[in-house]
């Protein structure tokens, strides 16, 4: 059973869908026990940071996380998910993060008046190192993108493919271990977010980066 973390986010139920077009059996949950049982890990969202990580205190779920990192359980962020995984965010002033790999959450700051901010929207993906996430997918191809914050791990080891957009070149995908995250939204990315988690079906990350 693949548990799709509950807090208090939105865009839960378009991940559910794309993993149960996919065949798999997913429960949508803020219950730590369930997380625990789970099989593999997802952790999406769209909205603020700081609202986020105030839910996540109330719903006692931060420990619940971190023990899934650490018994190596498959774990995949996404949007405001991949954002909250780092250290910090510019976001509602400056908000302290989980920290699960070193590195900033930063806000666009477009010098062209034609990149709007929210960025919304298809950008191509360069990858910048093998991941089995990244497996049959072509590089360029192109993931759907909705976000005002862009993160920059501290490590490029740490990540697998990068996008521009507003003069920013940043992480479109980012890693350690059992960890995988996407700035994009696979779920709403069509065939080829499809594949993306698909993949993470399949993933095995013991002994992989």
């Amino acid at each position: 059973m693949i548990a799709i973390i509950d807090y208090k986010a939105g865009n839960l139920t378009s991940v559910k869908l794309a993993f149960e077009a996919l065949g798999a059996n997913t429960s949508i949950t803020s219950d730590p026990d369930v997380i625990r049982r789970a099989e593999r890990v997802v952790f999406p969202g769209v909205g603020a940071a700081a609202a986020a990580m105030q839910n996540l205190i109330e719903l006692g779920l931060i420990p619940i996380i971190k023990q899934t990192i650490l018994n190596q359980i498959p774990f995949l962020g996404i949007c405001l998910g991949t954002q909250i995984i780092l250290d910090h965010s510019e976001e509602d002033g400056g908000v302290h993060t989980l920290g699960l790999i070193p590195g900033n959450v930063i806000r666009f700051q477009p010098q062209n008046p034609r990149d709007k901010v929210p960025h919304m929207g298809w950008n191509r993906i360069q990858k910048t190192q093998d991941h089995p996430l990244l497996a049959n997918i072509p590089d360029q191809s192109e993931f759907y993108f909705v976000h005002s914050y862009y993160p920059t791990p501290h490590s490029r080891g740490n990540s697998f493919a990068e996008t521009s957009y507003a003069g920013a070149t940043f992480s479109a995908a980012l890693g350690h271990n059992n960890i995988f995250a996407t700035q994009f939204h696979p779920e709403k990315s069509g065939r080829i977010g499809l594949q993306l988690l698909e993949n993470f079906l399949q993933w095995n990350p013991q002994g992989s980066s």
